[in-house]
């Protein structure tokens, strides 16, 4: 769950719900500065387009798929004097987005993974196990939801999701409890599928809700998260500046996972060559790691603001290097793997 939420106090016309995580640290690795151009990716209530439009005279092109919060911004675009614009679209089309703005190049991208608190909080969307509502869970409010894969998909592959995206070791045994309640009638409901799965995954003391992980993994499937966070990188790398900014926040493993590789891949040379016999073409990285390892939400924030706990944040500065071809290992991260013949192990 992300904290998408409050700008700070002060900026005009800003949304005045939520609690934006680690923005400090967020403001303080993207560094604002007068006359630069921004690019929010995830919008959610403007916590940090606020705070980037208060930190300088800065320009903000802020996405969000979702048409709620791009509803609920409107307060924001109009108290910005003609410095944001707010535009409907996944994130992972940033750079058609940015070309649009007639922006060539931008000075920092910000991305803020996951679904949003205002999402969590709207019993209607369908993501949370704290209220019972439709089994939704689509971020664009369009396509297809959750209800649609839960009712239709081979076991296999509800296997495959709740495995791979939710990583519930007892992925197969909650698939096949699925199949067989579908066959009385649809599962349509949010708490009908929270308490099916609590009655094949055992309840952890102290722990998350035994239906947490699958709720994830619908989720994240029905959205195309990973894919997402995966094109949005490398959109990112197109359109920032040398010396532009590139900062993520994530909240679980499997984008955590994606941004670590992505990063480590473009701040090291490409592959080739030896220190005895160096390859000329070797391409140079195309970022600079802003610190080692991961940025993470104090002790302090942790207790105002929960949903910090799970966070991390990693940022890096563009290099000058030519951009480089889509990394095949970086996106393969974001897929199912290929159907296999499976044997026994891991629950599934």
């Amino acid at each position: 769950m992300t904290g998408r939420g409050d700008s700070p106090a002060g900026v005009a016309g800003a949304p005045a719900r939520h609690v934006p995580v680690l923005l400090d640290e967020v403001i303080e690795a993207l560094a604002p500065r007068d006359g630069g151009v921004y690019v929010d990716g995830t919008f959610g209530a403007g916590g940090y387009t606020g705070a980037i439009l208060g930190a300088a005279q800065t320009r903000v092109i802020a996405l969000d798929r979702d048409p709620s919060a791009i509803a609920g911004g409107a307060g924001l675009v109009a108290a910005s004097g003609g410095r944001l614009a707010l535009v409907e679209t996944v994130f992972g089309d940033m750079e058609e987005a940015v070309r649009e703005q007639s922006v060539a190049a931008v000075d920092g991208v910000v991305l803020d993974i996951g679904v949003s608190s205002m999402q969590i909080d709207e019993a209607e969307r369908g993501f949370s196990l704290r209220f019972d509502g439709p089994l939704d869970m689509r971020m664009e409010q369009a396509g297809e939801s959750a209800a649609d894969v839960v009712n239709t998909a081979d076991e296999e592959l509800l296997a495959d999701i709740i495995y791979n995206y939710g990583e519930e070791r007892r992925s197969r045994y909650v698939a096949r409890a699925i199949v067989e309640r579908r066959k009385e009638a649809p599962i349509t409901s949010t708490a009908e599928l929270a308490e099916l799965v609590a009655g094949v995954v055992r309840a952890e003391p102290h722990g998350p809700h035994p239906a947490t992980r699958t709720f994830q993994a619908l989720r994240i499937h029905v959205n195309d998260e990973l894919g997402e966070l995966g094109r949005a990188l490398h959109a990112a790398e197109r359109i920032l500046k040398p010396g532009g900014r590139l900062v993520v926040v994530t909240f679980h493993s499997l984008e955590d996972r994606i941004v670590k590789q992505f990063l480590a891949r473009r701040s090291a040379r490409s592959a080739g060559g030896s220190r005895h016999m160096p390859d000329e073409g070797v391409a140079p990285p195309t970022f600079r790691l802003l610190s080692r390892g991961v940025v993470a939400a104090t002790d302090s924030e942790c207790a105002r603001n929960p949903r910090a706990r799970s966070a991390k944040l990693r940022a890096a500065e563009r290099l000058d290097a030519p951009v480089r071809d889509e990394d095949e290992a970086v996106m393969s991260l974001a897929q199912l793997p290929e159907r296999r013949v499976r044997g026994r192990g891991r629950g599934r």
